[in-house]
């Protein structure tokens, strides 16, 4: 059992990382960190800080890994800072390990929001005994083009500001994955969507519930064989793949890398996202069941199409909290607080 972090109010603090790639500090993308930042004050209430090195640049924090965990470090034990926010992805999350403290995390267990290479940072955060949360990043979701996406800021309220049960997860009715340059021409051009087609039992009756654990599958391969690689037993595993849209070929051995570590030992069902722009989705699928199938586990339940991960808008996981998904009505329910 995780411990939930408490709950966010407005006029909380809330500071904000670069744990991975720096680009927040860069020069042509520091416009968009102040989008995502206005957008947390003026549409959440909250107030936004930066830890030390946060926009020192992807330059600098590249050669700095053990500066990163120190931001972290930092965040965490500021009696002041409510929650941490992730500014982005990238894939070098993962050379802060030699350097994290995993007892002063968990003696102040506070929200960690992020996804794609913040998987290493949840895994930590599991290590330490908290709950975390994968869902949006400053730059890539709370920065979005023209506003938040409605669907994700509703997201962001129910499950980081409200300690009541989460409920029943809808999925949007559209969704995008249209890639954009970050420049400041494009910041006032909307994507275009397309109807979401629903979730999509790709095998498996009745239902299934069991604690989340998760992430991206190319960061968890990287975790393979590290401290923070988890147990998975008897979990409702998620799981998504990056804007790489790895080809189908690898994904298969990805999975079978997974399946060699651990993490399909005994899980008691599966959620899958959507893919990246929807590129190799019906060949993953199909590799997916396949692989499962050569590992015995042909009925176990599976999940398609969800909402979460690299396409917008997303809701968002909480690392240890029970999961509901009923295969006959295809709902996934999250049925108790995300937050305390």
């Amino acid at each position: 059992m995780l411990e939930k972090p408490r709950h966010l109010e407005r006029g909380d603090t809330v500071a904000t990382v670069s744990l991975s790639w720096g680009g927040a500090g860069d020069p042509e993308f520091l416009w968009r960190y102040e989008v995502g930042k206005r957008r947390l004050e003026d549409v959440f209430g909250l107030r936004v800080v930066e830890m030390e090195h946060t926009l020192k640049g992807s330059a600098f924090l590249k050669e700095h890994p053990h500066l990163r965990a120190q931001d972290l470090h930092q965040a965490f034990s500021d009696p002041k800072v409510k929650a941490v926010f992730s500014c982005i992805g990238g894939d070098d999350s993962i050379r802060m390990l030699p350097s994290i403290n995993y007892e002063l995390l968990c003696r102040n267990p506070k929200i960690f929001l992020g996804y794609s290479d913040s998987t290493v940072t949840h895994l930590m955060l599991t290590k330490a005994g908290i709950s975390s949360y994968y869902g949006p990043s400053v730059l890539a979701e709370f920065a979005e083009n023209l506003a938040i996406h409605p669907y994700t800021e509703a997201w962001v309220r129910k499950t980081l500001f409200s300690n009541k049960p989460v409920g029943p997860v809808a999925m949007p009715s559209h969704w995008t994955g249209e890639y954009l340059p970050w420049t400041e021409q494009n910041r006032t051009k909307a994507k275009s969507m397309s109807v979401h087609e629903g979730v999509e039992v790709l095998q498996g009756e009745g239902v299934m519930e069991g604690s989340l654990m998760g992430g991206c599958l190319e960061v968890l391969e990287m975790c393979i064989g590290t401290e923070i690689w988890p147990d998975c037993t008897d979990c409702l595993l998620f799981l998504e793949t990056s804007e790489e849209t790895i080809p189908p070929k690898r994904f298969h051995s990805m999975l079978n890398r997974l399946f060699s570590a651990g993490f399909f030992d005994a899980p008691r069902g599966l959620l899958f996202a959507k893919p990246y722009q929807g590129i190799y989705q019906q060949e993953y699928h199909a590799i997916l069941k396949k692989a499962l199938a050569e590992h015995g586990l042909s009925e176990l339940p599976v999940a398609a199409n969800l909402a979460f991960g690299h396409n917008e808008p997303m809701f968002i996981l909480p690392y240890g909290a029970q999961g509901h998904f009923d295969c006959r009505t295809g709902v996934l329910s999250l049925p108790e607080p995300a937050v305390s």
